[in-house]
């Protein structure tokens, strides 16, 4: 079932839980976002990054919208981290439920003014906007930007900056990074900050980098407006950690039908895992 994400994100937002949004650049992972999805009662978020559909092409999109239309639970898919206005025009002509535009890189002034001709873009076509305040942090292995040095979203910019692009979700930055912590200390991320934005907004907020954060972190961050949570990085881990030991052991394997699925198994593992975490599972039940 097919949403439009900023219906899909109030709901969760309305009932404190969190709805995971996935990264996929390939069907399987599609399928494994799907078949957890299906298998929790959860509502989902399929998002691709300018990088995967350059990867993957349109047809693909085409693909990703059809799945989506056959499953019974809530579903949207969203254009990650959308850097330019031609991102953004592609997503909407693939069929995307909402964008996000990603300005964050530039002044406050031109972050607001960028978002603001977005929004007015999306809106007149039924898609949700996603925009980013303060800048998420960047670890080896991300293909997906972030900055050097986290910047930390200011709770009365926040106010400022939803009240003047009208936009209908808020990315914050409270000590979340991109990709693999492998030589960076584990996140810490800043409830207190989060709580004092959400006081000031009364929109969905969205944590980037959702892998490798203290499972007691993530769990109160949907008490305290966080309604969309991306997760790439333990998704994708779980997955080719499987693969590479299965061709290890199984080395003269080459059909795709025997190689895949203890590999989508690992992967959907660890989504229905985190879909317990975000407190989605079973949570179709208010979409009803």
């Amino acid at each position: 079932m097919l949403m439009n994400t900023k219906e899909l994100l109030q709901t969760a937002y309305e009932n404190n839980f969190a709805v995971g949004s996935f990264n996929v650049a390939n069907s399987e992972f599609v399928k494994v976002v799907i078949e957890a999805a299906e298998e929790q009662n959860a509502p989902a978020i399929i998002q691709i990054h300018p990088n995967e559909i350059e990867l993957v092409g349109d047809d693909f999109a085409k693909y990703v919208v059809e799945a989506c239309k056959n499953t019974f639970v809530p579903i949207a898919i969203h254009l990650d981290h959308g850097a330019t206005v031609q991102d953004v025009q592609r997503a909407i002509k693939n069929g995307y439920t909402s964008v996000m535009i990603d300005a964050s890189h530039a002044s406050f002034e031109d972050n607001m003014a960028i978002t603001k001709k977005i929004v007015e873009l999306a809106h007149a076509v039924n898609v949700s906007v996603e925009a980013e305040l303060g800048t998420i942090g960047s670890n080896e292995g991300s293909s997906e930007g972030g900055a050097d040095q986290i910047l930390y979203t200011d709770p009365e910019d926040a106010k400022t900056f939803v009240e003047n692009t009208g936009i209908d979700i808020l990315a914050v930055a409270i000590g979340t990074s991109h990709g693999q912590y492998k030589h960076q200390g584990k996140p810490e991320l800043k409830i207190d900050l989060l709580e004092e934005i959400n006081q000031q907004v009364d929109i969905p907020l969205v944590l980037h980098g959702g892998s490798d954060n203290k499972d007691e972190e993530i769990s109160q961050t949907y008490q305290h407006g966080v309604a969309k949570i991306n997760l790439s990085t333990d998704m994708k881990n779980a997955f080719f950690k499987e693969m590479r030991t299965f061709l290890t052991e199984n080395p003269g394997a080459y059909e795709p039908d025997v190689i895949m699925p203890s590999a989508r198994k690992a992967a959907k593992d660890l989504v229905k895992q985190k879909m317990d975490l975000f407190g989605s599972t079973g949570k179709i039940k208010f979409y009803r």
